[in-house]
């Protein structure tokens, strides 16, 4: 400090202290996918037209996103940017960046279709003929299955305001669920909770908001649904433009333009990635299984050259179990921990989707619950009311160990993510939290310490670097994202003579080592049971 006083006096001087490092933001998302040039928009109670953005454009909100890029009306056929966004803000996220790829609107009118798939639903009636009950498969059915279910009378003695549900599926003998109740309560059979497990894992229920008491609500006897099953989708039609315009330079984009993939190097916040719209495109018949690896491995190159953000990605729909193995194993073959991939597709609304911006919203949701540490699986997938195929264990079996995360439905339980893995093949970057929880204290660290750049490169400012270093990962210790029961154990910060030695202090260079312990989650939980003999342990 330079003394530079010139009469005599008390003088104050500020000393700048410890400088706290904050934590970085987690759960920014950031979705690529096809959009309209454009849109109708309600301003000002006017509706006018606008174009859309193509370079990334924050949006805090689904009403936003619609005021940006219009509502679902206005999506694109076949496209996947509007439900991916809903799924997004509906599972818990809050921020996102999108990049629209614009399509002519033009071209669309033209013909670019893609039929939704039919739903194997349908409603039970009321004895006023309102619907009351929605019944579902739960997965799709094989080509030629029939599947119905009809209310049948109740048995004597059987509780009052109950139903049963006859099921008649083809190659079958009829099964009855009985004893069936539209509420919840004690010694009560909600047909929501109890059907899809007595049903074998065939249907699901939901009830339907109706007037009335209970007795009014319950589906009248004879009530009859019959469920079709589900098929592939056509091969849709599209516009000679679109053909040309869809490739993977389109996704990849530009950085100096601020397009596509690229034009996310701009944007210091993002966290997540996604692109659901290339199998979109593999879809339409306009992108090839090449183009696919091409936009996904974009994704990853992006991921790995930013090192703050990670990768969400989609298989196309109607893989068999086989068939994902043969994509993940032999087409989609990365080896990156800034990646992850899932499967199936999820149903919402009637139609499938991939479940790429749900996913997103899930891992908002973790982080803003539990913290970045926290695996995202084992939680509900919100606004998901089917799955294009139920995996069994067996099935999972086969996908876990090569990286492929499932969601699953689980009676009573829901639709839950099922893994946590993610695409590397180096088994200390193995879950989806670590490579998270790494990404994280980086960019803390990196946006936390910028002021020791050009600092006299000494003893005082080693010790600094320590204390700053060492007191944002206590922090971090204590949130529980790090192993160890003190926090020697947790993590180290090393910065010292050993560390910079004159050579590299001659060549400018400060360096500091840290170390931290990240929790992992339990991925295989084994309770080992044996038979207690009697009186074994006891005294006397």
């Amino acid at each position: 400090m330079p003394y530079n006083y010139k009469s005599p006096g008390v003088y104050i001087e500020e000393i700048s202290g410890s400088k706290p490092i904050e934590s970085a933001g987690t759960a920014v998302f950031a979705l690529v996918g096809f959009c309209a040039d454009t849109v109708r928009v309600e301003k000002g109670g006017n509706v006018v037209t606008q174009a859309t953005p193509t370079e990334p454009t924050l949006v805090t909100s689904w009403t936003q996103f619609i005021n940006t890029y219009g509502d679902f009306d206005q999506a694109v056929p076949g496209g996947y940017l509007h439900d991916a966004m809903y799924g997004y803000f509906l599972n818990g996220g809050a921020q996102a960046f999108v990049v629209g790829l614009p399509v002519p609107v033009k071209s669309l009118a033209e013909g670019t279709t893609v039929p939704a798939l039919p739903a194997g639903e349908g409603y039970l009636l009321n004895a006023g003929g309102a619907r009351t009950l929605r019944i579902a498969t739960t997965g799709p059915l094989k080509k030629e299955e029939q599947v119905s279910v009809d209310v049948a009378p109740p048995a004597e003695g059987q509780a009052p305001e109950t139903f049963n549900l006859v099921i008649h599926r083809s190659g079958a003998e009829p099964k009855t669920v009985s004893n069936l109740s539209l509420d919840k309560g004690k010694g009560k059979r909600q047909v929501v909770e109890v059907l899809t497990k007595e049903s074998d894992n065939l249907l699901l229920a939901e009830l339907l908001e109706t007037a009335g008491s209970v007795a009014e609500r319950l589906p009248a006897v004879g009530s009859h649904v019959a469920l079709a099953p589900m098929t592939a989708p056509a091969k849709p039609t599209v516009s000679p433009e679109i053909k040309q315009r869809v490739t993977p330079d389109l996704f990849r984009g530009s950085a100096a333009e601020r397009t596509g993939i690229n034009g996310l190097e701009a944007v210091d916040e993002v966290t997540l990635l996604a692109c659901p719209d290339i199998v979109a495109a593999y879809q339409w018949g306009v992108a090839s299984q090449d183009d696919v690896k091409a936009v996904q491995t974009a994704i990853i190159n992006h991921c790995e050259m930013m090192k703050d953000r990670f990768a969400i990605l989609d298989m196309p729909l109607g893989l068999k179990v086989q068939d994902a193995i043969a994509w993940r194993k032999d087409k989609m073959n990365f080896d990156s921990s800034y990646a992850a991939m899932y499967y199936p597709w999820v149903k919402v609304d009637g139609k499938m989707v991939p479940p790429s911006g749900h996913l997103a919203g899930l891992y908002a949701r973790c982080d803003a619950e539990r913290g970045v540490h926290k695996a995202p699986a084992n939680e509900v997938l919100r606004g998901v009311i089917g799955l294009e195929k139920n995996v069994s264990r067996n099935e999972q079996d086969l996908l876990n160990p090569i990286a492929v995360n499932c969601i699953r439905s689980f009676p009573a339980q829901g639709i839950r993510v099922w893994g946590a893995r993610t695409l590397a093949s180096d088994a200390s970057w193995r879950y989806i939290n670590v490579r998270r929880l790494f990404a994280n204290v980086e960019e803390s660290i990196l946006q936390g310490t910028n002021w020791i750049v050009f600092e006299p490169n000494d003893q005082d400012l080693w010790i600094k670097i320590t204390r700053d270093v060492s007191a944002f990962l206590n922090v971090v210790w204590r949130s529980g994202a790090l192993f160890g029961q003190t926090a020697e154990q947790a993590y180290f910060v090393k910065c010292d003579a050993e560390t910079n030695p004159p050579e590299l202090r001659d060549l400018g260079y400060c360096v500091i080592e840290v170390g931290i312990a990240p929790v992992k989650p339990a991925e295989f939980v084994v309770f080992k049971i044996s038979q207690k003999r009697d009186g074994a342990g006891s005294a006397g």
